[in-house]
């Protein structure tokens, strides 16, 4: 039993988890140690390389994956029951135990999975029943992939500084302005972008509101939308710089009403903040397991690595490290699924996983020494896969204010 598996089935035991979480968590990592076994033979440098560094292979590696999931029926957790989903409403345990898992055993599966369910929150959480219809069933079946389309070249963490604007003329709205570090730019059959219908107003300490914020649906097909620039980034994912020009879409595309975009779009990350520590976990644990038979069998100085106490207290900071993070990141999704005020410990969660898991790599792959920075080794990947999570959806310096602001309160 490793160590991952020995802690999973202990946390499930916590009256956190229903007997469905159980199900679930069997489940997946039943499917996910197949989908994503090495085959025996191992792969070939050659194959490394397409599978991974080149853009076309990283996209047709998503699709792949996407299809992949939609076939196990792991995409339907993304979607409420009403529209082909599987549960009647969110369930962030359970999307939180999907990804931890997925992020385990692969990286990209966890990015794959994790963008069905922001890229398509929006429509669920404020859509009309035309756009719930049109657009939900397909990401339930997996015929449809979503992208969240927020951030700007300059509206990273500042959400409310976005200049994106829509104006409405007559039966539709024309988009002007830029997205960029958008995952599934390129490949999305679908965007829920984020403009301003209104100016923003700028306060005297010089932010600016987020009212005047408003939500749509863009397709790959409406005039006036183009992918701008692709974007490499240290672990191979599908991610690009969009453009809006005179971009004009059906005025039914508005997601809730002129003015919510922002209301929606911080409920939206409300549902999915906690799975991004659950990811975190999900590398953290992957890294932990690896160090852990790498120090069993490498022997140096006539003995194991394992035998120093210098491994000893390392692997010990990195499992209490792990824990910790794990239940803060099941707490805020509980917190999540009763209903309950959940901005503190999200943000704690997301924090403390993201920040963690990042140490217990670097710690993993200094145990590794020169086999750890091999390009295609399994802790020089987590490396890089763990490195964005400290960014996305909210930097841990942003999760800081916001755990000062309410404890503060």
């Amino acid at each position: 039993m490793t160590p991952r598996s020995r802690f999973r089935d202990e946390l499930l035991t916590l009256p956190l988890f229903d007997a469905a979480h159980r199900s679930l968590a069997a489940y997946a990592e039943q499917w996910a140690a197949e989908a994503f076994a090495v085959p025996p033979e191992g792969r070939s440098e050659a194959h490394e390389e397409a599978r991974e560094e080149t853009r076309a292979a990283i996209d047709a590696r998503c699709r792949e994956i996407h299809a992949q999931l939609a076939a196990a029926g792991l995409t339907r957790y993304c979607v409420r029951r009403e529209f082909g989903g599987e549960l009647e409403d969110f369930d962030a345990r359970a999307i939180c135990l999907i990804r931890e898992t997925l992020a385990y055993h692969d990286g990209l599966g966890d990015f794959v999975f994790a963008m069905q369910g922001l890229g398509s929150g929006a429509i669920s959480i404020a859509g009309s029943p035309g756009l719930k219809s049109r657009y939900l069933p397909r990401v339930a079946r997996g015929e449809a992939i979503a992208a969240f389309a927020l951030s700007e070249p300059d509206a990273g963490s500042d959400v409310a500084a976005l200049t994106c604007r829509a104006e409405a003329q007559g039966s539709e709205y024309v988009l002007d302005g830029t997205k960029t570090w958008i995952s599934n730019g390129g490949i999305a059959d679908f965007y829920c972008v984020f403009a301003r219908t209104e100016s923003g107003e700028v306060r005297a300490d010089g932010t600016t509101r987020a009212s005047g914020i408003s939500a749509f649906v863009v397709e790959p097909s409406d005039p006036g939308f183009t992918v701008a620039r692709r974007i490499d980034v240290n672990a191979p994912h599908s991610l690009a710089e969009l453009k809006f020009e005179r971009c004009r879409i059906p005025a039914d595309r508005l997601i809730g009403a002129e003015g919510e975009g922002f209301k929606t779009a911080m409920r939206t990350l409300d549902v999915f903040r906690s799975s991004v520590a659950a990811a975190a976990t999900g590398f953290a644990r992957r890294a932990f397991d690896e160090a852990v038979a790498h120090a069993r069998k490498r022997r140096l100085f006539g003995k194991t690595l394992a035998d120093f106490q210098l491994t000893q207290a390392a692997l010990a900071d990195m499992a209490t490290a792990i824990d910790a993070a794990a239940l803060l990141t099941y707490r805020a999704a509980w917190l999540r699924d009763q209903g309950k005020p959940v901005t503190l410990a999200a943000a704690m969660a997301k924090m403390t996983a993201t920040e963690s898991a990042q140490a217990v790599i670097d710690r993993a792959l200094q145990m590794f020494g020169g086999r750890g920075v091999e390009r295609g080794a399994v802790v020089e990947k987590l490396y890089r896969e763990i490195r964005s999570l400290r960014i996305y959806e909210g930097a841990t310096e942003v999760q800081k204010l916001i755990i000062g602001r309410e404890v503060l309160q």
